[in-house]
């Protein structure tokens, strides 16, 4: 991977209709060089598979405000690609948060800045890189 080639897989983890938040914050990745795969509304075993076919260097996942189905998520890629950093923006109250945190996951809710998510990506992928 080069810094000019940094692939970034963005999932929806729920059937929720709003794609504002993932749309900008796939157009500030384009923006920043980064190539993104926008999956949209799939499971845990889809994101593995596009994971691995599209050989990404980080997982961003949208989360619906459901925790238990980003821990699932979770489990299944670690179990299947466990090397590929992944970091969740999205509804996700300080609770969440924290247990998120707990799993090296960092958090995004919104009111984030997109200069703060572009540069935890570049962080992340570069610490993959390293």
């Amino acid at each position: 991977m080069t810094d000019d080639h940094r692939r970034v897989l963005l999932a929806k983890t729920g059937l929720d209709g709003h794609w504002r938040g993932v749309n900008l914050v796939a157009q500030a990745l384009r923006d920043a060089g980064f190539e993104v795969i926008l999956a949209g509304m799939v499971r845990a075993d889809q994101i593995v598979r596009v994971a691995v076919d599209e050989d990404v260097d980080l997982i961003g996942l949208n989360v619906g405000g459901h925790v238990d189905v980003v821990e699932r998520i979770l489990d299944t890629l670690g179990a299947e690609v466990p090397d590929i950093p992944v970091f969740a923006g999205g509804i996700i109250p300080p609770w969440m948060a924290a247990r998120l945190a707990a799993r090296g996951v960092e958090a995004y809710p919104p009111g984030s800045s997109l200069a703060d998510i572009v540069a935890a990506a570049t962080r992340l992928t570069t610490q993959v890189a390293a």
